[in-house]
């Protein structure tokens, strides 16, 4: 079997790995079963929780851990362990239902994560089609533990206002645009990047074996640490401006375009000792 240059490869879901219809392209499907076959392994990182995020790892038919709150949680395949488990802190989840909750302008929605629970803290309408593309729950009344992270959902422009301001109350926190219309509200050391530079540390991964592909600004850490940073071409404007690899669309297959390229780039040649 020929070395593979990468055989490690960390893919984001939503507008990367699976399309906006929420189904994976059977291009991408088919490339990841030839790469794994070529004794390439598989981690997904992602903005979504392990219910939610859990579907797509088990159609994969995946044994890798899962990164999760765009790094803020590593859990093994069963979920039974964490490897890494950040949340915002007591004293950062009084100051966002404090100063920010009360600040937040009608339409736009709030939902707070805690384990893998979503609540609501802010409703509006934008939540009842949130909750539908991600197939998940949404709970009323306030969570019952610390935060792992807040997600504001609104137009692109309201989000555009509010990102400075809830920088500026919260600045023990990092925001992050996962979509243009989410606005997530993290802990500070929470990065896909991060995460990747964990899991590399654990599982003995060295990253330069290490491809990564992502489409929004949550993912720039991740496409950053990997040794082969790819962006869907139809990625934020900011991702492909720092990509070392531009693929085609998401929807065209954009993760099956990159295994292609790692299929065609020659292993490194081992040097002697």
């Amino acid at each position: 079997m020929t070395p593979l240059r990468w055989p490690w490869l960390v893919t984001d879901l939503d507008g990367t790995l699976v399309a906006r219809d929420l189904v994976i392209p059977e291009r991408n499907l088919a490339a990841i079963r030839s790469y794994r076959q070529a004794g390439g392994t598989v981690i997904i990182a992602t903005g979504r929780n392990e219910a939610s995020a859990g579907r797509y790892h088990a159609q994969l038919e995946l044994d890798t851990p899962l990164i999760l709150y765009n790094g803020a949680r590593i859990v093994s395949p069963g979920g039974d362990e964490r490897l890494l488990d950040l949340t915002l802190g007591t004293p950062t989840a009084r100051a966002f239902f404090e100063l920010v909750l009360p600040a937040l302008p009608e339409g736009v929605g709030a939902v707070g994560f805690v384990e893998t629970t979503a609540h609501v803290l802010k409703p509006a309408a934008a939540l009842t089609r949130y909750a539908a593309r991600d197939q998940i729950s949404l709970l009323a009344g306030p969570p019952p533990a610390d935060l792992t992270k807040v997600m504001l959902i609104a137009a692109p422009e309201a989000l555009d206002r509010l990102e400075p301001v809830v920088a500026g109350l919260l600045p023990k926190t990092r925001q992050v645009r996962s979509e243009r219309s989410y606005l997530e509200i993290l802990p500070i050391q929470a990065t896909k990047g991060a995460a990747l530079l964990k899991l590399a540390e654990v599982l003995g991964i060295p990253l330069a074996g290490v491809a990564a592909i992502g489409d929004n600004p949550n993912d720039l850490e991740l496409i950053e640490t990997a040794d082969l940073g790819a962006v869907p071409a139809d990625g934020h404007a900011d991702m492909l401006r720092i990509a070392d690899a531009v693929m085609g669309p998401c929807a065209d297959g954009a993760v099956a375009d990159l295994i292609e390229l790692i299929a065609r780039t020659p292993a490194l040649e081992e040097r002697p000792a």
